[in-house]
């Protein structure tokens, strides 16, 4: 029975982290693309980060982001990130609507992934970021 349910995989939307530039301080931001030709809606995010720093286990505050919709080839800020969190684990986990389906996938950003030396060309957003895809 479980076998004929058809799920499809989730190829063509990421979650990136891009760094940006305000009056001399070092800000970073998540942002949401959609790489493919057809829109997201009814979009959830739910993001935390887990982990330890030096030695202390720290846990953020669970975070939840609604979009109505996200058209194709878009983008959509989620929300700023502090420099002191790449040191632990941050998941963002992504539920919409793709036609008639319900799709989800887990993004996980692990401890030290995230820096000034993992920059890469974003496709939409047009500008460097670590993307996990």
């Amino acid at each position: 029975m479980k076998k004929d349910i058809a799920t499809p995989e989730v190829t063509d939307v990421a979650v990136a982290v891009v760094p940006r530039r305000e009056a001399g301080e070092e800000l970073w931001d998540i942002y949401l693309i959609n790489l493919g030709d057809t829109p997201l809606q009814n979009v959830l995010i739910t993001s935390q980060g887990y982990g330890s720093i030096d030695g202390v286990d720290k846990t953020t505050t669970v975070l939840r982001h609604f979009h109505q919709s996200l058209g194709a080839r878009e983008a959509a800020k989620i929300e700023p990130i502090q420099p002191a969190l790449f040191g632990i684990t941050n998941e963002y986990w992504v539920s919409f609507n793709r036609g008639e389906h319900m799709l989800d996938k887990r993004y996980t950003f692990p401890a030290g992934t995230i820096g000034p030396d993992a920059l890469t060309e974003l496709p939409v957003v047009g500008r460097p970021g670590v993307v996990m895809q």
